[in-house]
C-alpha cells in the first residue's frame, strides 16, 4: 500500500528516533510518496533552523532517497490533501490541523503514537 509522509513525518527519526519506515512496513505500507514542496520545506528548515530542528531537518532530507518523489507547484499541505484525494492513499502527519482536513474528507491518518510507533487514526 502508497502512504504519503509529510515534512513532520520525515523528521520522526530525528526527533523521536523512531524508525518511520519499519514502522510503516508494519502496518502494511510499503511505497512511500513525497510531494515536492515537502521536500522543500525540509530544505528551508536545514537552511534556517536551529537546534534539534535543524538536525531533524537533515536527517529527514537524508531519508528522501527511500521515497518517490511526487511533483506538485501546490503548497505542501494543499499537495498533499491533492495527492490523497487523487490516490486515495494514506498520509503520516502529526499536524494537528492537516489530520483534521484528511479525516474530514474520509482519507487514513497515520501518527506518532507515544514517541514510541505509529497508529492509524
Amino acid at each position: 500500500m502508497k502512504v504519503i509522509l509529510d515534512s513532520n513525518a520525515l523528521m520522526i527519526p530525528g526527533q523521536f528516533g523512531v524508525d518511520v519506515f519499519s514502522e510503516l512496513e508494519r502496518l502494511g505500507y510499503n511505497q512511500f510518496l513525497i510531494p515536492r514542496p515537502v521536500i522543500k520545506e525540509l530544505e528551508t528548515l536545514q537552511a534556517h533552523a536551529k537546534g534539534k530542528d535543524k538536525t531533524a531537518a537533515s536527517v529527514a532530507l537524508l531519508l528522501i532517497p527511500r521515497c518517490q518523489i511526487v511533483e506538485s507547484k501546490k503548497e505542501a499541505d494543499d499537495a498533499i490533501m491533492q495527492m490523497a484525494k487523487d490516490m486515495n492513499v494514506a498520509v503520516l502527519t502529526n499536524d494537528v490541523a492537516l489530520k483534521r482536513q484528511l479525516k474530514k474528507n474520509g482519507i487514513t491518518t497515520i501518527y506518532l503514537r507515544q514517541k514510541k510507533r505509529l497508529s492509524v487514526g
